[in-house]
């Protein structure tokens, strides 16, 4: 059974740095797979964040470009998100998310929203 669990939301001013974490546990790294974040706001539709994929190749929303890392250790089988320089427009809850299929590109499109599994989410609150 898989599980993502994720950790490290707070509430920061703007300008400011949090470090999200996504613990995953039965979770295989297969041949095509895409891991990252999204992002969802209050009234507003999920937001594809950042996701890495089997080649090692990165993919950032532009919002987030320059701002937010993502990096995983795959030995503790962690996915991380670094995020710097937060605005409040980052304000939402964030969620890690893994794919189960076999679509090319694996973090092509909405890749959360294609049947794989997803955390609980952790908030992320930036005040101005």
């Amino acid at each position: 059974q898989v599980q993502l669990v994720e950790s490290g939301g707070g509430s920061v001013q703007a300008g400011g740095s949090l470090r999200l974490s996504c613990a995953a546990s039965g979770y295989t790294y297969y041949s095509r797979y895409c891991l990252g974040w999204f992002r969802q706001a209050p009234g507003k539709e999920r937001e594809g964040v950042a996701a890495i994929d089997a080649r090692a190749t990165y993919s950032y929303a532009d919002s987030v470009k320059g701002r937010f890392t993502i990096y995983q250790d795959k030995a503790k089988n962690t996915l991380y998100l670094q995020m710097s320089s937060l605005k409040p427009e980052d304000t939402a809850m964030y969620y890690c998310a893994a794919t189960s299929d076999y679509a090319w590109p694996p973090c092509g499109g909405n890749w959360f929203d294609r049947g794989g599994y997803w955390g609980q989410g952790t908030q992320v609150t930036v005040s101005s």
